[in-house]
């Protein structure tokens, strides 16, 4: 497979397809939640949105959207660089929000609560080859 272009809608796609088939809703907890990570400082110059929705531990949507940003239970805004390094697996998603690199709205304790389901997601993530 050629290596798909991160955050592009064939990444998603990929992304998707991934997230269920590998993290079933045992895994998952059986959660329900949706999250929106904002990446600032794209490549491109344009800011990008990405949507995950889980319901009872099933990913129903993954969707990357450009200038709209989705409702939410929790929105996560970074630089696009900290973020790739998360969906690479090379930063954890706890430290990087707990040293600031990224800023969360929502719950924290919850999303701290979320946080090895997070890892979990990222891991998955971090095994599709594509171009940063």
């Amino acid at each position: 497979m050629a290596p798909l272009q991160y955050l592009s809608p064939d990444w998603a796609f990929e992304a998707q397809k991934r997230l269920r088939e590998q993290l079933t809703p045992e895994i998952m907890k059986y959660v329900t939640s949706s999250m929106v990570t904002v990446y600032s400082h794209c490549p491109d110059g344009k800011d990008r949105a990405l949507f995950y929705k889980i319901v009872d531990g099933v990913f129903q949507e993954v969707s990357v959207s450009v200038g709209d940003i989705p409702n939410a239970e929790f929105i996560i805004t970074g630089d696009y660089d900290t973020f790739a390094k998360i969906s690479r697996a090379e930063l954890g998603s706890r430290s990087a929000l707990m040293s600031g690199k990224l800023k969360l709205k929502g719950n924290m304790v919850k999303a701290l609560s979320l946080a090895s389901i997070v890892d979990r997601l990222n891991k998955v993530l971090s095994e599709i080859t594509c171009e940063y």
